[in-house]
């Protein structure tokens, strides 16, 4: 069977109820909240800190990938299944994917091959309506401001042109960017420049990530800063009286979602946001969920370890006082001969040589998870095109640095073929954890901390601010945002702000071009280069290639 694609592998599998996984994690069938036969909601007061305290969080990333991405979400589910086939109680907690990317360019986010988290296809889709929440409650304020400047009471005198809050919605959508509204009248309000952001960009969706529970959400999106009035004060949800509307449309979404894996291991899943404009991490609250339940949780943060990773460790960990134990760094061969040079053509052609003058890309990223006092394991996620010449080298060359590296085929045989890493892994957890530190205190100041990260992270000579970088800075430090954590969105396909320099660039500094602000999330989120909050489709998208039965069966979803 190993010849079927992704989405035939897992129509092909017979879902074992619900009730059944949860039973795993020693949850009461009467504490779910069923959607259906193979999805449930997990009650918040099943989180322990007690627990949480004792038990091991692994969190997968990788070196920087391709554009078509590295694996880090089957290896993050293929470790998971590995683990309990060693006999660790393990549970795999993930990010719900974005429809944004499903019809896009890069597929879906459940996994592949025989490391899957099922059913992929609601999860892939609208799963239990989690972003469908999170969109309507960024919408609504958008709404509830909009209203309140065309309104003759209760009117806050907001000054339309300062108006930072834009919509959302779960598509890639490039003509959505820039956009006039309320045009056609006085009674469609007051025409004025808006846009869109894709979903996960949302800060609604920041918000549900960092929240601790129901009340520090509401706390959270009443926070979110708006605008400021025409003299000059500064506008916040709460002002709109929004924030307890916006928690009801997300009284269910805030609960995680239990499902399973191909292995009917648990799986939770809850949250999405992007690493390269966001935290790129589920929610704080899935995480902690999982760690009550489970002895061994594997989670993953998006793209490199420079995005995704970062923001797990400076922003997440030390807000939620986690503690990861250990590192696992997804690499392939075919990124390692693409950081060495190779052509998109010669992706899957053998180099030793491309593979070689790659490495210096792992190895970077390698020296950086120890820069957060934390002990990595390299996962080389194995593809038929790999030459065993090459494997060897990546093996040696880690082991050269004190690193093991372990190829993983999860995706070809599952937990059978993830064991060597689980038990490399519970090695790093068992005999070499020790506590993990972030890079930067809250505290520092808001350019301190960007400059730790630009040089230890990313190792830029420095950092440019444009002027309206510089002007955003004297905003927050005028709304006393200063302690605020940094949350950068940077292109995913290089160290630096230039998706051009590949491998380990050096030499260069990177741009800040401005600053925006997520008070509900409490980070700022400097950009840097081009980043733009709402993508746009490729030429051919993979929309293209899906297709739907009389049956529901769905073709081309992967």
């Amino acid at each position: 069977m190993a010849h079927l694609s992704d989405i035939e592998i897992a129509q092909a599998k017979e879902l074992q109820h619900i009730k059944h996984i949860a039973t795993k994690l020693n949850v009461k069938e009467d504490d779910l909240e069923m959607y259906g036969k193979y999805k449930a909601k997990l009650p918040l007061d099943l989180i322990d800190e007690e627990k949480i305290a004792k038990n091991n969080l692994v969190l997968v990333t990788a070196l920087t990938p391709t554009p078509a991405g590295e694996g880090k979400t089957t290896v993050s589910i293929g470790l998971t299944e590995g683990l309990n086939k060693i006999g660790k109680q393990a549970t795999v907690v993930l990010r719900e994917p974005s429809l944004g990317p499903v019809f896009g360019i890069k597929g879906g986010a459940a996994g592949g091959g025989y490391s899957q988290v099922v059913p992929m296809e609601d999860i892939n889709l609208h799963f239990t309506g989690d972003f469908n929440a999170i969109e309507k409650a960024n919408n609504l304020l958008a709404a509830l401001i909009d209203n309140n400047i065309q309104s003759s009471v209760n009117n806050l005198n907001i000054d339309p042109r300062t108006i930072l809050w834009k919509r959302v919605i779960d598509m890639n959508d490039r003509a959505l960017r820039q956009i006039t509204i309320g045009l056609g009248g006085t009674g469609n309000g007051i025409p004025r420049e808006d846009g869109f952001n894709i979903t996960p960009a949302s800060e609604v969706m920041a918000i549900l990530c960092m929240a601790m529970n129901f009340d520090d959400l509401k706390k959270r999106l009443g926070d979110i800063f708006i605008g400021f009035t025409f003299d000059k004060k500064p506008v916040f949800a709460r002002d709109l009286n929004a924030q307890d509307a916006m928690a009801i449309l997300l009284k269910d979404a805030i609960k995680p979602n239990l499902v399973q894996t191909l292995e009917e291991n648990p799986a939770i899943i809850h949250g999405g946001p992007f690493a390269n404009i966001a935290q790129g991490t589920n929610t704080i609250i899935a995480t902690k969920m999982g760690l009550s339940l489970s002895n061994y949780v594997v989670t993953e943060a998006g793209f490199g370890a420079d995005l995704g990773a970062e923001k797990f460790l400076n922003i997440k960990s030390q807000y939620a006082g986690l503690n990861p134990k250990c590192v696992v760094l997804v690499a392939t061969v075919r990124a390692l001969r693409h950081h060495g040079g190779a052509k998109k053509e010669e992706y899957n052609t053998p180099n030793l040589e491309r593979v070689e003058n790659g490495f210096k890309n792992l190895e970077k990223h390698i020296e950086n998870i120890r820069k957060f006092n934390i002990e990595p394991v390299v996962a080389i996620n194995s593809f038929i095109s790999d030459s065993e010449e090459e494997v060897n080298f990546v093996i040696e060359a880690c082991a050269k640095l004190g690193v093991e590296a372990v190829v993983s085929e999860g995706w070809a045989k599952g937990g059978e073929g993830t064991k060597n890493l689980a038990k490399a892994v519970v090695n790093v957890v068992e005999n070499k954890a020790t506590q993990f530190k972030p890079l930067y205190d809250f505290k520092s100041p808001i350019k301190d901390k960007i400059e730790i990260i630009a040089k230890e992270i990313y190792g830029a000579d420095g950092v440019t601010y444009d002027k309206k970088a510089e002007l955003n800075l004297r905003r927050i430090d005028r709304l006393g945002f200063n302690d605020f954590a940094v949350c950068m969105a940077k292109t995913q396909k290089s160290f630096s702000d230039d998706d051009k320099l590949i491998g380990r660039p050096t030499g260069f500094t990177v741009n800040v071009r401005e600053i925006e602000i997520a008070a509900g999330a409490q980070f700022v989120i400097p950009i840097l280069g081009k980043m733009m909050r709402m993508p746009g489709l490729p030429a051919v998208p993979a929309s293209e290639n899906m297709s739907i039965d009389n049956n529901g069966v769905i073709s081309g979803l992967s």
